[in-house]
């Protein structure tokens, strides 16, 4: 196949890159390189499959290329909940108006497939733990999770007018290799400022489902040769979750420091628009015969020992 990866230069995109390029398929990144970096794709430099266009998504000069496609994955996005209660603007342009102009340049283009990267963040304040895809009323409490239930609007419509297939995947909080953003960055990097005490956003209780960025890929993959309807919306996540102090306390353990002191900011949520519990159900997925692999600690371990590396 001939797949189009926007925002293949970060964190999961590049993963998505990985796993295209062990599948066979030739591949163009399109990434203007403002979160990711071309290293995370120099493996591929000598394998001729994967092609680097350094292109805004909001410019003009990318669309014509992504003729020919049979599959866009959309991976480009500006994931910062914290920021997006201060600068709602750029979440906006890079989540919602990005995705038009993807689902535009399809359409112009004739590209019949997409496969784009939601959020757990869409559900808000679930009331049902784990949360099904079918939950309602869907209520976002981030401009963030806000931008990504419109741009899953957008692709629907879009889908249903324009003979398109979508896979919609709202993800818990995916971690691993490449990552330079989330709490266990932010606990790394406060460490090494500080060894002897730690500061946790929050009153530490914040409990949430983690995974391996390289099951979350098999799951995307997966969902992908197994279901095939106009939109194909599935959750992916582990089936369990842990507590930031939890995780405070295994990115000491994997740096060798014992005694560090945590101070907490306070209050249920680290900051505005944090949901403080979160487990996404996965049995839409496991229905098709998919098995998640990882426990969210053992992902947590997998992700510090590799970003510590």
């Amino acid at each position: 196949m001939f797949c189009i990866v926007t925002g293949g230069a970060g964190f999961i995109g590049s993963h998505i890159v990985d796993a295209l390029v062990a599948a066979g398929d030739d591949v163009l990144v399109v990434d203007d390189c403002s979160a990711g970096t071309e290293r995370n794709l120099a493996h591929h430099r000598a394998s001729g499959q994967v092609t680097f266009l350094r292109r805004n998504l909001l410019d003009d000069g990318w669309q014509e290329r992504i003729k020919g496609a049979d599959r866009v994955y959309h991976i480009a996005a500006d994931p910062d909940v914290r920021q997006s209660a201060m600068t709602p603007e750029s979440q906006v342009r890079n989540n919602i108006i990005a995705t038009h102009r993807v689902l535009e340049a399809m359409r112009a283009y004739g590209v019949p497939e997409l496969v784009f990267t939601s959020t757990s963040t869409v559900y808000g304040d679930a009331t049902v733990i784990p949360t099904p895809e079918t939950y309602t009323p869907l209520e976002p409490i981030s401009v963030y999770g806000a931008t990504k239930l419109a741009c899953e609007a957008l692709i629907s419509s879009y889908c249903h007018s324009f003979e398109m297939r979508s896979w919609v995947y709202r993800f818990a909080n995916i971690i691993g290799e490449r990552s330079g953003h989330g709490v266990i960055s932010d606990f790394i990097w406060k460490l090494r400022k500080n060894p002897h005490e730690l500061e946790i956003l929050g009153d530490g209780r914040q409990t949430k489902s983690y995974l391996e960025v390289g099951e979350c890929v098999r799951a995307v993959q997966f969902g992908i040769e197994h279901s095939h309807d106009t939109i194909n919306t599935f959750n992916i996540g582990s089936e369990d979750w842990i507590d930031v102090v939890a995780i405070a306390d295994i990115v000491a353990e994997e740096m060798g420091l014992s005694g560090v002191r945590y101070r907490f900011t306070g209050g249920a949520r680290g900051w505005v628009g944090d949901v403080p519990r979160m487990q996404l159900s996965v049995e839409r997925l496991k229905g098709l015969g998919w098995q998640c692999r990882t426990t969210s600690e053992e992902s947590v371990r997998t992700a510090v020992r590799a970003m510590l590396e």
